[in-house]
């Protein structure tokens, strides 16, 4: 699934380079609008008790982005156990990588940890469903 951020003047450092930590942002707005587009939002989740934080995340970056660019951002799901999902994210700007990222995060039901695809299938399917799209 796609989503696209365009880089604002604060978010760039002395150099005019956007600086390395909003990309992590730019890969939380990427996942939150996924989870929304696939009605699953982070506000269903924790209506049904449900959090996710993040457990690790890393991001590579491959070429510099200024202000002004448009950041494309394919966001999916890179792998899943009954426990853990791995988002994965790609960015392209004018269709040339600029950053390849992933986030992890566990499941908590009522603040303990929690297997997902035994407290609630329907959003352990989802993510399954959506394991197999390319990013």
């Amino acid at each position: 699934m796609k989503f696209s951020h365009k880089v604002q003047y604060y978010e760039t450092d002395k150099m005019q380079i956007t600086h390395h930590s909003n990309y992590i942002r730019f890969m939380e707005e990427a996942r939150s609008s996924f989870l929304e587009n696939v009605g699953y939002s982070y506000k269903r989740m924790e209506e049904e008790n449900i959090v996710s934080p993040v457990i690790d995340v890393h991001a590579k970056f491959v070429k510099s982005t200024t202000y002004g660019d448009v950041i494309d951002i394919n966001v999916g799901v890179k792998d899943l156990t009954p426990a853990v999902v791995t988002i994965g994210y790609t960015m392209y700007v004018d269709g040339e990588i600029v950053c390849v990222g992933e986030s992890k995060h566990c499941f908590l039901k009522e603040g303990r940890p929690t297997a997902i695809k035994k407290v609630n299938m329907g959003l352990y399917e989802m993510f399954l469903k959506y394991k197999e799209e390319k990013l």
